[in-house]
């Protein structure tokens, strides 16, 4: 269950809140405004840094105090020590990375552990769109083919055949839809998932 004191952010925001450890060290990927950091500090009292490459975003999130560094994720994360963080995050940009097997095994290499989340491909309603000739559009895939970020989408299937490949534990993982739980038909149902991982010993 969703923390009452944290029900106002995001849903997702909400839920990986929950899985971060109060004053633990944060590694934010791809922060955007660092809301989600000042959220973290606010209520965990954690630190850490925020990565962001948009200009904009990047100023926004100077502008609210976050400590944010601007490169861009695709050239790694070389700059930092192994296991130099306690979580390391990626919250709805894994789709938006040309190098997703390399990006998510530096996630691990600096981290603890990881927490990454995306929209599910799967999700019926992106069936019935593409069932009726048409590439999906909707709140968690918001652009048109032709002006879209995302280069890599995948299901939740995809996903978990992606940690049991190269051997990532998956910790926990949450599905929703709408904020709330999904647990029939994760793969069908599920709008958002989100999974909570780490390297196998």
């Amino acid at each position: 269950m969703i923390n009452a004191k944290i029900t106002n952010i995001r849903p997702d925001f909400a839920l990986i809140t929950n899985w971060i450890s109060p004053k633990s060290k944060v590694l934010d990927l791809g922060c955007g405004d660092g809301t989600l950091l000042t959220h973290l500090h606010d209520t965990l009292k954690t630190t850490g840094y925020g990565i962001e490459k948009e200009d904009s975003n990047w100023l926004a999130a100077l502008k609210n105090g976050v400590d944010v560094i601007q490169m861009n994720l695709e050239e790694g994360l070389s700059g930092f020590e192994d296991q130099s963080f306690d979580t390391v995050i990626l919250s709805q940009t894994l789709q938006a990375m040309h190098n997703t097997e390399s990006i998510v095994h530096e996630m691990l290499r600096v981290g603890r552990e990881v927490i990454v989340t995306f929209p599910n491909f799967g999700y019926w309603r992106n069936r019935m769109q593409i069932t009726f000739g048409t590439m999906p559009v909707s709140k968690s895939l918001p652009y048109q083919w032709y002006d879209t970020p995302n280069v890599h989408l995948c299901t939740i299937h995809d996903f978990d055949a992606f940690c049991a490949q190269h051997r990532i534990q998956v910790i926990e993982r949450k599905v929703i839809t709408g904020g709330q739980d999904v647990h029939v038909l994760p793969n069908l149902m599920g709008n958002l998932a989100m999974y909570r991982l780490k390297s196998e010993p």
